[in-house]
């Protein structure tokens, strides 16, 4: 009988992927979950709180997207579609056919642009805090958009961002943060429909997105499911700007994230 392997200790890394150099950390074992932070994040502030602990049953790559934290930029503007195919070339080079993926935020637009644009990458898809058409947030959220201000991004995202880069850098994430959400276009219906991966859409009730609009997004998706959690805008996998710390929730959701990623999918 061989010995059960033991989780590895995140390891950063970098490849070379359609033009930039882009980080990811790896830790754990098992089947590869990759994770995908939301705007103006990294992996830490995004995933610091649940990384550990979804590493004891996953291989967890997590990466940082374009203008990111450690992954450099290009000559051009972010968009989802682009993010899209850098993740899926970033597994093609680690010899990864295919990976569950949990993005959160702008994360999960990127995994639903995955999702369409490299089906046979996914295995199984957790879309959290995330909105498919702009009709899902109030309209208050795409006023801002209309003169973004850098001091609209919160310090402790700054501060994160600066122990890894630059100030220039970190405007200039923000900069194109804004103007990809400022142009944001919806995806459509049948788009989702299209999907045949099992979908977990998470939303919490008090979020960006309302729970109206998540349960839509469930019921397109043909293995779509729908879990509505008490929080904010990620308190519930304990995002970095979560109220409580010392919140029991993120321990809930990586249950529930690990039995939707071990359940045979229904296909009923």
């Amino acid at each position: 009988m061989e010995p059960k392997s033991r989780p590895t200790q995140p390891t950063g890394s970098y490849a070379s992927v359609n033009g930039i150099k882009m980080y990811y950390e790896v830790q754990g074992s098992g089947t590869p979950l990759v994770l995908l932070h939301g705007g103006g994040s990294t992996i830490k502030t995004t995933f610091g709180r649940i990384m550990p602990a979804l590493s004891k049953t996953h291989r967890v790559i997590a990466v940082e997207l374009q203008a990111h934290g450690h992954t450099g930029d290009r000559d051009a503007p972010e968009t989802f579609a682009q993010d899209a195919d850098d993740v899926a070339e970033l597994l093609k080079q680690l010899d990864i056919p295919q990976a569950n993926i949990m993005g959160f935020s702008n994360g999960g637009q990127t995994s639903l642009e995955i999702a369409l644009r490299h089906p046979g990458r996914v295995g199984k898809l957790i879309i959290a805090s995330a909105f498919y058409q702009r009709e899902g947030v109030l309209a208050a959220f795409w006023k801002g958009f209309d003169d973004p201000q850098f001091s609209y991004l919160p310090q402790v995202y700054k501060d994160e961002y600066l122990k890894i880069g630059s100030q220039a850098g970190l405007v200039n994430m923000f900069n194109k943060d804004a103007q990809r959400m400022k142009v944001f276009k919806d995806w459509a219906d049948e788009e989702l429909r299209s999907v045949q991966a099992p979908v977990l859409v998470v939303i919490g009730d008090r979020d960006l997105a309302t729970p109206e609009h998540a349960a839509k997004m469930a019921r397109l998706f043909p293995h779509g499911r729908l879990a509505i959690l008490p929080g904010n805008h990620g308190s519930y996998m304990g995002e970095v700007m979560s109220p409580n710390p010392d919140s029991k929730m993120p321990d809930l959701f990586v249950a529930m994230v690990n039995e939707f990623l071990e359940t045979q999918a229904d296909t009923n």
